[in-house]
This record gives structure tokens, C-alpha cells and sequence, in this order.
């Protein structure tokens, strides 16, 4: 330890004038993390430095994993029904952000990245029919204006008045920058995705049409 970094003395009986330089002096060297070198090895478990990326990393099993600070979280709604113009037509859902949503920015019906990572991704909508005839309802992701293959969800409902709620949780790799869409089309303009009001049966409160929420699991 330098000269500089050593908690200065007391002098004479002047206590608050040193209580003031012991509270600088700790403020100035309190501890923090070491920056990760580009040569430092992982070779002991348990090491805990902080990464160039702006997150703290600890070694485990031969390398640095991130450690996911509180960010990067998001949930977003549509509070009303979703009609179909027309049939067999993909169209983008546009959603609502919640007022704690962090670590995204929207444009129309794209939600953008702020951060590279890994995401647990969880959709959900509730499907309505107002046709006696099969109706055919499709759900899949776009990211970066192209679809993600295999990601389609369907279902379908046989029935007038029919509901049912669908869901689907999946992990995307994005980076920061990437553009997130949830599509969505029907084979006849009879389906709709349902918002219902609040109901008196055990104050159930409002159903909203469909949900995305959005978390940032690592890098």
C-alpha cells in the first residue's frame, strides 16, 4: 500500500476534521471488482471480476460466465380484440410495453433488442371463433423480418363462441439491435384474438388478448 492509500492519521484532538478525511479516504479506495484481462485464465472456480461488457463474471469449470444484473425484462399486451382483415394473411401484432419493461425500445410492432444475450421468450393469446365451421389459427415468431423455422404454433376452434387460450415459451439468441415481431393469421375472418372485461364470477379481473413477456437469462 502506497503512502496515499493508507487511512490518514489523527491529529490532536481536531476528531471531526479527521472523521471527514476518514470518509474520503474510504469512499476513494472503497473495494471493487478488477477488470477481466484479455489473459486471464478461469483456472480457479469462484473468481469474481468485472467484464468490459458492463457486467460482473465468475469463473466456473474452465470459464467466465456473466452474471445477469437486474435488467433486461419486459412485458408487453394487446388489451383489445385483434380482428383479422383477411384470411390466410400473416399480420404482425402490435403491443402495449408495461411501465418496468427495461432493455427494450419499440418501433410499431417490432420490439428491439437493447443488449446481446440469450432470452426466454414466453407468448400467449386467447383465441376466439365466431363460426360454427373450423377455424385454423397460426402463431410464430419474426426476427429481423425473416421467420424462425419449425416456430409455428397452431390451433384450432370448431365451434361458435369457442375460446381457448395457447401458449408457447422458447429461448432466442439475439444481438443487440435485433428486431422481434409476434405474427399471427387465420384461415378465416371469423377468428379474432378476445380481450374479455372483468367479470363477476369471483371478481375475476380482465383477460387480456394476447401477452409476450421477455427475459434475459445470459449472455
Amino acid at each position: 500500500m502506497s503512502v496515499s492509500e493508507r487511512p490518514p492519521p489523527p491529529s490532536g484532538d481536531k476528531w471531526k476534521s479527521y472523521a471527514e478525511r476518514l470518509s474520503d479516504y474510504l469512499v476513494r479506495t472503497r473495494s471493487k471488482l478488477a477488470f477481466l484481462s484479455t489473459n486471464e485464465a478461469a483456472v480457479d472456480d469462484g473468481v469474481l471480476l468485472w467484464d468490459t461488457t458492463g457486467y460482473p463474471v465468475v469463473s466456473k469449470d474452465g470459464e467466465y460466465r456473466q452474471i445477469v444484473l437486474s435488467a433486461g425484462h419486459g412485458l408487453f399486451y394487446i388489451t383489445s380484440d385483434v380482428t383479422f382483415a383477411a384470411a390466410n394473411t400473416a399480420y404482425a401484432l402490435t403491443y402495449t410495453a408495461s411501465s418496468d419493461t427495461h432493455g427494450f425500445t419499440q418501433n410499431g410492432s417490432k420490439i428491439i433488442f437493447d443488449e446481446d444475450g440469450h432470452y426466454l421468450v414466453s407468448f400467449s393469446a386467447q383465441i376466439y371463433s365466431t363460426s360454427s365451421s373450423t377455424v385454423n389459427f397460426a402463431f410464430w415468431p419474426r426476427l429481423n423480418n425473416v421467420y424462425l423455422s419449425g416456430s409455428t404454433m397452431r390451433n384450432a376452434l370448431h365451434q361458435n363462441g369457442a375460446a381457448l387460450v395457447v401458449s408457447r415459451t422458447t429461448i432466442l439468441t439475439v444481438s443487440a439491435g435485433d428486431e422481434l415481431e409476434a405474427m399471427a393469421a387465420v384461415d378465416s375472418t371469423s377468428g379474432s384474438l378476445k380481450a374479455v372485461a372483468s367479470s363477476s364470477v369471483a371478481d375475476a379481473p380482465a383477460t387480456r388478448a394476447t401477452t409476450l413477456s421477455i427475459i434475459r437469462v445470459h449472455q
